[in-house]
């Protein structure tokens, strides 16, 4: 999989450069730095995400972090006096503090039941949603297309403050996923099995869903929203790893995320010619895989 994923970097930011050093290869490496960035972050945040909830056919989406970023990107359209406290730091700080009232008010009033957590911020994910197509109405044609471009995924608008930003809070998290490797063994077992071997299922739900919202504001402040791409990494990761132990199944599933990301912009550039977006063809492969999936659990084909 390293070897894989080696050739397909060298591949993108060498291939056609013509040894560019001055501008061409530069960029391709902020790039690069982008899809290695925002692909750990949603693999991560994936499997951690079906760690917790016990559902391997869900990702933080559902949580409403994305639609939060969408409507505060209308929200800066609609309303010019907001553009000066835009950007990176203000679309993290905006998801984190959305996580932090979920946790503070939702999550202590469902008396820390994953399902009722979940379907309030499905509900909250429509009704900002619905805010948001609000606002497309009523902002002018070209900052409609601007906000459709910020609602797709993207590596082209990555700057390199941001992108630092982004690694020194992956690399946070990362460190203390390490360290909570063995609890996330244990929380994969199931609640009552976890409860049974003394883990506070409670306790390290919060502490879950802190490092996922960190993990999700971070990808999508940076490279835009990647809606079903966690089912299909961390699918392709249990498939790889073969076991549901963390240690190998987080590694490989940011290996995976990685490698998506490359292989889609490569067939974006030297493929489609940039006549499709990385987002289309993300969704696309994400989209039908998750349809499969939902068929198979249902029994409609084997």
């Amino acid at each position: 999989m390293l070897l894989l994923l080696l050739g397909l970097a060298l591949l993108f930011v060498f291939a056609g450069a013509g040894l560019d050093y001055g501008y061409v290869i530069p960029k391709r490496l902020l790039r690069l730095g982008a899809m290695v960035v925002g692909g750990c972050c949603v693999a991560l945040s994936a499997i951690l995400f079906q760690t917790l909830v016990g559902n391997r056919i869900l990702t933080p989406a559902v949580m409403g972090y994305e639609s939060v970023y969408l409507l505060w990107q209308a929200l800066l359209l609609l309303l010019p006096g907001l553009f000066g406290v835009g950007g990176f730091l203000s679309a993290v700080l905006l998801m984190l503090g959305y996580s932090w009232g979920l946790q503070r008010w939702l999550l202590s009033e469902t008396g820390e039941d994953v399902y009722r957590l979940l379907l309030l911020g499905l509900v909250l994910s429509m009704l900002m949603g619905t805010a948001t197509q609000f606002i497309q109405l009523r902002i002018s044609p070209g900052e409609f297309m601007l906000f459709e471009s910020l609602s797709q995924t993207s590596f082209n608008r990555v700057r390199p403050q941001a992108l630092l930003l982004a690694a020194l809070a992956l690399a946070a998290v990362g460190l203390a996923l390490r360290r909570a490797l063995p609890v996330l063994d244990v929380l994969a077992l199931g609640r009552e099995q976890a409860q049974a071997l003394g883990v506070e299922p409670g306790r390290q739900l919060r502490r879950g869903l802190a490092w996922i919202a960190l993990l999700v504001a971070v990808s999508t402040s940076l490279i835009g929203p990647t809606a079903l791409m966690g089912i299909l990494v961390a699918h392709i990761a249990y498939a790889l790893a073969g076991s549901s132990r963390h240690r190998l199944t987080l590694p490989l599933g940011c290996a995976v995320a990685v490698a998506l990301f490359i292989a889609a912009q490569l067939l974006v550039e030297h493929v489609f010619n940039y006549r499709t977006t990385v987002a289309i063809l993300v969704n696309l492969v994400c989209g039908a895989y998750f349809l499969a999936l939902t068929l198979r659990a249902r029994g409609l084909f084997a």
